[in-house]
């Protein structure tokens, strides 16, 4: 068994200072690190319990198989906060019939991020035993 020490998620974006400016200005990620100078330099944004690196440069935009799952604690205040800040909303929070609450915003190379909130009364709050 591999033991894995730390983890995150790795965005090569298309622009680099247009990517630094969505997740770093409008969806105010704080930065856990920087390394590298230049535009193509790596910016480490703390991301919940893990990372964001948007490092280097794509020549072509994101396939469109990766998403960024956030969970937030209230998906209505964070629709006006990102609204308020110029992020388009793709879809506005929906209770799903799985009950969690579900934003969908995009970043400026297109890959979507779903806000999530996860209600008082849904099973992932319930922890047996605790």
């Amino acid at each position: 068994m591999v033991h894995v020490l730390g983890s995150r998620i790795l965005l090569r974006p298309t622009d680099p200072e247009r990517s630094r400016a969505f997740y770093g200005g409008q969806l105010g990620l704080a930065v856990y690190r920087e390394f590298g100078t230049g535009p193509e330099r790596g910016t480490v944004y703390f991301l919940g319990g893990g990372f964001l690196e948007v490092s280097g440069r794509a020549v072509s935009r994101p396939e469109p198989a990766v998403r960024l799952w956030l969970q937030v604690d209230d998906a209505a205040t964070a629709e006006e906060e990102l609204r308020a800040k110029g992020v388009e909303i793709v879809r506005p929070p929906v209770r799903e019939p799985w009950g969690l609450i579900e934003m969908w915003i995009a970043d400026p190379d297109g890959t979507p991020i779903v806000l999530v909130e996860v209600p008082a009364d849904h099973p992932m709050r319930h922890r047996p035993g605790i």
